[in-house]
């Protein structure tokens, strides 16, 4: 793909979420949607691999699924109330369709099982943006419409959270487990949405930027699957330094970045007679950490085996921009201790 046509469909994805962001009435969100998927869809399948091609055959069959079950909901709700304002979703069967496919766009358990699969047949670019930038429109829709059936937020959300620690656990390819843990951090913001949108705020901020980092980190190391790791200290030692760290702060220890939503999400669940829920979600992401630790055994514990005579790839010198991934790294690993400065600002 030329330069020329991929900064087209780049363009794209910015102008679809930014429609998406910008609108109030229903009809405008849904065109802002399609945009979106129809303008990754291309970067998917730019390399004319097979795996690729069916990737985005899922990908596109997923998205079609929940994009016309988004528009359904939407109709309905304009006929039962006659508004098509975002804001107005009043009915309870319209609001719950709405949620559900939404649920659908991003990857939420149960309907989530499209993710994996998807992720692992990507580059790491276009897997970073399926990860991170994509979410952001149905997210914002989410964020908008009445949450009345909190009892159905509250499912996806520890169901999302049980789904991406126990998928997780066997995997052996890092977009896979980037996957699921993605959808298990999709479960921590949406179990507290009915009840604190700022921490939901939050959550995605710091998942933004730990995902980021890492992503940034693997395309430097040009990395998908576990074992490559084990010479990743001959290629950019730093980054086998600040790999752990990355990873300890997803999976949310103290005192990384990491930490501060989860703590602060499972404190407001037990202010809101949720403990039993908080100390299941608890107990669930101890699932996710486990192959969080997986990959730092791997990357530092791990001796790699000796390498053939020949041209060796951390002999070139670095085609990658280092300023970004430095600044999103020093981030992901420091910022615990400005929580109640970044609070103030959203709140």
């Amino acid at each position: 793909m030329s330069p020329l046509t991929q900064s087209i469909f780049v363009m794209s994805l910015g102008l679809g979420t930014t429609m998406t962001l910008s609108s109030t009435h229903w009809l405008l969100a849904w065109m802002g949607i399609e945009i979106n998927t129809l303008a990754i869809i291309p970067l998917m399948t730019q390399n004319s691999h097979p795996r690729a091609i069916e990737a985005a055959t899922k990908y596109f069959f997923a998205q079609a699924g929940a994009s016309a079950l988004l528009l359904f909901a939407a109709f309905l709700n304009s006929c039962l109330t006659g508004s098509w304002n975002i804001t107005l979703m009043n009915h309870p069967a319209a609001s719950t369709l709405c949620i559900l496919a939404l649920a659908m766009k991003i990857g939420i358990a149960p309907l989530h099982s499209w993710v994996p699969e998807v992720m692992q047949a990507l580059d790491l670019r276009t897997a970073l943006i399926l990860s991170t930038w994509q979410k952001l429109a149905p997210l914002y829709l989410l964020y908008q419409i009445p949450l009345d059936n909190s009892d159905l937020i509250l499912l996806l959300g520890i169901l999302s959270i049980a789904v991406g620690g126990f998928g997780g656990l066997n995997q052996v390819q890092i977009l896979k487990i980037m996957a699921y843990s993605s959808i298990a951090h999709l479960g921590w913001m949406i179990i507290i949405l009915s009840i604190s949108t700022h921490l939901t705020l939050l959550a995605l901020y710091t998942y933004l930027l730990i995902s980021s980092s890492l992503f940034f980190s693997l395309m430097m190391m040009r990395a998908k699957h576990i074992s490559s790791l084990s010479i990743s200290w001959t290629k950019i030692p730093a980054l086998t330094m600040t790999l752990p760290l990355m990873l300890l702060s997803m999976g949310g220890l103290p005192p990384l970045t990491g930490f501060a939503p989860k703590w602060l999400i499972t404190m407001e669940l037990m202010k809101s007679g949720l403990a039993l829920m908080a100390l299941f979600a608890i107990l669930l992401s101890l699932l996710s950490l486990y192959f969080y630790l997986r990959i730092f055994y791997t990357t530092t514990l791990t001796t790699p085996p000796n390498n053939s005579p020949g041209s060796l790839p951390w002999r070139f010198s670095p085609q990658h921009i280092t300023l970004l991934p430095t600044l999103a790294i020093t981030a992901t690993i420091t910022l615990l201790p400005l929580t109640p400065a970044i609070l103030t600002f959203m709140i």
